[in-house]
């Protein structure tokens, strides 16, 4: 167990990403996500992690359902502040203190609770100041509807800023081999302040599973057709740094999938990735991965073979959201 920051909720190692089942990543199945998040639970696995957006919003209410009966034993982890149109389509980012309300009330109906345990800001909206946000915020924990809060690719300022309006549980952002952006500040300052942090995206949306190696194994709708690191240009090159470690995985027995877990679990124990996955199957690949203890020279060999800022690409086709 890991806890998210000074005095944020307690967290199992690793927590289970919800967002692929309900959109994103090609086609899923309602029943079988359920089985995984309660095989989940079985495990010791508590945190769930989810955002109104996803599907947008049936995911919440997917997670709604299958915890109904089990509330006392999850950790519920919900995001607002992205909009969508009609279409699905994100519009804008929206942090005022009128929609940090709306987007409450929405996630506590849609989920079946009276509390949110972890509200995370899921982008910073630089039209308002993040103080006015964070007041609002802090609002909703004062009258109950929420326990902790958290934020979601903020730079290090803003965190700073939004974590002296109220304390700060978590900072969330996507944190793996080949995204190692965080290890520049952000570590540091979260670690001064007393702020986890929860890693998502810790197999690169995929490509740390070493099963992806090319476009053709992507569904036609999985939206990671349109991120830089899985196009043409890029893809053979960061296939390639996949089977360096898949490499090193072959000597410990284990996959390619563990030994990326394995190492971000290694970072620290301020950490806690949550890789996302549709089935019971993959599920517990990922979980087993916390058993597996790497040495220094397994963790220089992985620096070695995965230098930071190897990968080709960037995360997202627009970085104008992100570290805001």
């Amino acid at each position: 167990m890991r806890r998210l920051g000074r005095d944020g909720p307690l967290v199992s190692d690793l927590g289970l990403g919800c967002m692929g089942m309900s959109q994103f990543y090609g086609a899923w199945d309602d029943a079988e996500s359920v089985r995984t998040i309660h095989h989940a639970l079985d495990l010791g696995v508590n945190l769930l992690d989810t955002a109104d957006m996803y599907g947008p919003y049936t995911n919440e209410e997917l997670i709604g359902r299958a915890v109904r009966d089990r509330r006392d034993e999850v950790v519920i982890a919900t995001k607002f502040g992205n909009v969508k149109g009609p279409d699905g389509r994100v519009i804008g980012v929206d942090g005022s203190p009128a929609y940090v309300r709306k987007s409450c009330e929405g996630s506590l109906r849609r989920l079946g609770v009276d509390v949110i345990d972890v509200y995370c800001q899921h982008r910073v909206d630089t039209s308002v100041p993040i103080e006015e946000t964070w007041t609002a915020l802090a609002d909703l924990v004062r009258q109950g509807k929420v326990r902790h809060l958290a934020i979601s690719e903020a730079a290090p300022e803003t965190v700073r800023r939004a974590h002296a309006v109220h304390p700060v549980a978590a900072v969330q952002t996507e944190y793996s081999l080949v995204s190692r952006e965080p290890e520049q500040e952000l570590l540091g300052v979260l670690r001064s302040l007393g702020i986890g942090f929860i890693a998502y995206a810790p197999l690169g949306r995929g490509l740390l599973t070493g099963r992806i190696s090319g476009a053709g194994d992507l569904a036609d709708d999985d939206f990671r057709r349109t991120l830089p690191r899985f196009q043409r240009e890029n893809l053979p090159h960061n296939t390639a740094l996949v089977e360096r470690v898949a490499r090193l995985a072959d000597k410990h027995g284990v996959s390619v999938t563990q030994l990326a877990l394995a190492w971000v679990l290694a970072q620290g124990t301020d950490i806690v990735p949550i890789p996302g996955t549709k089935t019971r199957t993959r599920l517990a690949e990922n979980v087993a991965a916390a058993a597996l203890e790497l040495t220094p020279a397994d963790l220089a060999a992985l620096d070695e073979l995965v230098p930071s800022g190897s990968a080709a690409g960037d995360r997202y086709p627009d970085m104008s959201g992100v570290n805001a």
